[in-house]
């Protein structure tokens, strides 16, 4: 591009500005140079299979009988298609599957065990069934609760014999119930993280194998095709040592599970004094475990995530903001091609493990606000949806290009930058950086090649927004709910065109664009 004159840039920066207000597409850079992005529409590409959204995580297995759970589920299958749901409790004390009478004698009650599995299928999805946390008829300790609002018992069995007819009898039930057909294409997950504050058996990890041990040999005794793995393990540890006692123990493993969140440390995870970004912790602690399987006597063993997040803590300016869209584009970026399973956590507000929800924007998890009001999360899930299986190669680290089945190309563009303030109390202000510009050549479109373009930024599909000016009210009226569920909606697509195959984008600071090109 020639040097323009100080009036030339000038007026084309107020060109620039007039066509972002406006929301069109068709944006002139402002200022300095664009990033080159060149791309070959028939590239040969590598597979590009959407790892980051066959699971979600969510709040406990009861809560999946309540309205707006269901209804959430809904809404996240539409823009998703996402086909696991994970949650904590399905053996808990609420959902009732076992009861001890005044002789001692053990039963077992079904009815909300059937009604979750139930609704989760008619809703379009599979169970995760992660197999916690310990019946209070079962435990070793009563006093041993965790401390979430609802205070799961975290103790082993008090007697191992009782929780292998537990195991054995809700699996029969379930292939009864189910068909195994059916049954073995779910994942069963023995405990979650217990190596940390989950678990008291003593010692942790060889107490929990003890677990693990008996957990699947019950399963397995009912159906070898149930499929069943762990350690679940927060912060990417216990892999090597799972795998290695697995062999030694001749225990059957069908895949290897662990969590990872954006602000766990490199001290926590990678054992280092490294000072790792929130952009990149999840994806260097995949890339970890990926290695560890790969040196592993089981080099092939699917690995799944079955939690992550950019922040465990409830961080407002983190997970309820537009953050979260270039933080998303950029986390599957890294991580493709090295895991088979991540489970975002979780897909939800309706969650209680810090209580019962007060406020819709506090730093939840999930990607719909309490009220089903969709956060930028949600949205950017429903960009990234679109994104084809094939990747093309392109040097940047800001932008995912696919081609999908039908030949479109498909592109993510983003502009990271952290997030405003890091506390628990929400930070109002605008996060440092500059919009960046993106300059788009792409060989062999057909002729007449157009785009349609989708934005997430501060302007485009944010309900925080709307929430601010309100002055984020605890417990918005039925009206707000209405206006805020309207400015959370994934802003319309728009056209833009594009001329021998070349165009240019700018994108806001925290903003994600999504590009299809037909």
């Amino acid at each position: 591009m020639k040097q323009a004159s100080s009036a030339h840039r000038l007026i084309l920066s107020l060109c620039a500005v007039a066509l972002l207000v406006a929301g069109t597409v068709h944006a002139v850079p402002a200022t300095g140079s664009a990033e080159q992005i060149r791309i070959d529409a028939r590239a040969s590409g590598t597979p590009f299979p959407h790892f980051w959204e066959q699971m979600l995580g969510s709040g406990r297995a009861s809560l999946a009988l309540r309205d707006d759970y269901r209804k959430d589920l809904d809404a996240v299958h539409q823009a998703t298609g996402v086909g696991y749901i994970r949650f904590h409790g399905i053996l808990d004390h609420d959902v009732g599957l076992v009861q001890r009478d005044a002789q001692g004698k053990i039963s077992y009650n079904f009815s909300y065990v059937d009604q979750i599995y139930d609704g989760l299928l008619e809703h379009g999805f599979k169970p995760f069934v992660e197999l916690g946390f310990m019946p209070p008829e079962l435990t070793s300790d009563p006093a041993a609760l965790h401390p979430f609002w609802y205070h799961p018992n975290i103790a082993p069995p008090k007697n191992y014999a009782e929780w292998d007819a537990m195991i054995g009898a809700l699996a029969k039930h379930l292939v009864e119930r189910y068909g195994i057909d059916e049954v073995a294409s779910w994942y069963f997950e023995v405990w979650n993280e217990p190596n940390i504050g989950f678990w008291v058996g003593t010692p942790a990890q060889a107490s929990y194998f003890t677990l693990y041990d008996h957990t699947v040999r019950a399963l397995k005794a009912v159906n070898p095709r149930l499929r069943v793995g762990g350690p679940s393990t927060a912060q990417a540890a216990w892999i090597p040592d799972f795998l290695k006692h697995a062999q030694e123990a001749k225990v059957p493993v069908d895949f290897v599970s662990s969590h990872v969140y954006g602000d766990d440390t490199a001290g926590n995870v990678l054992h280092s004094d490294e000072n790792i970004p929130r952009r990149d912790m999840v994806c260097r602690a995949v890339d970890k475990v990926h290695k560890e399987i790969a040196a592993s006597p089981y080099p092939k063993m699917p690995l799944v995530f079955s939690e992550y997040n950019a922040s465990y803590a409830n961080l407002p300016n983190v997970t309820d903001t537009v953050f979260m869209g270039p933080w998303l584009a950029n986390t599957i970026r890294e991580c493709a091609g090295k895991i088979e399973v991540m489970s975002y956590w979780s897909f939800s507000d309706v969650f209680e493990e810090q209580g019962i929800v007060r406020n819709p924007f506090y730093g939840g998890f999930g990607l719909i606000a309490a009220d089903r009001i969709a956060k930028p999360a949600f949205n950017a899930f429903a960009m990234l949806h679109k994104l084809g299986d094939k990747r093309l190669a392109v040097d940047s680290d800001s932008a995912l290009v696919t081609r999908r089945d039908d030949g479109n190309v498909v592109i993510a563009l983003w502009n990271y930058a952290p997030e405003v303030g890091s506390s628990a109390s929400y930070t109002p202000g605008k996060p440092a950086g500059a919009p960046k510009h993106f300059s788009l050549d792409v060989q062999h479109l057909p002729a007449g090649a157009h785009a349609t373009v989708w934005r997430l930024d501060a302007t485009h599909g944010n309900a925080v927004a709307t929430f601010d000016r309100m002055g984020r009210p605890d417990f918005p009226s039925r009206e707000q709910i209405a206006r805020l569920r309207e400015a959370g909606k994934l802003a319309a697509p728009e056209s833009m065109k594009v001329s021998g195959g070349k165009f240019e984008v700018t994108v806001p600071v925290q903003g994600l664009v999504v590009i299809e090109l037909h």
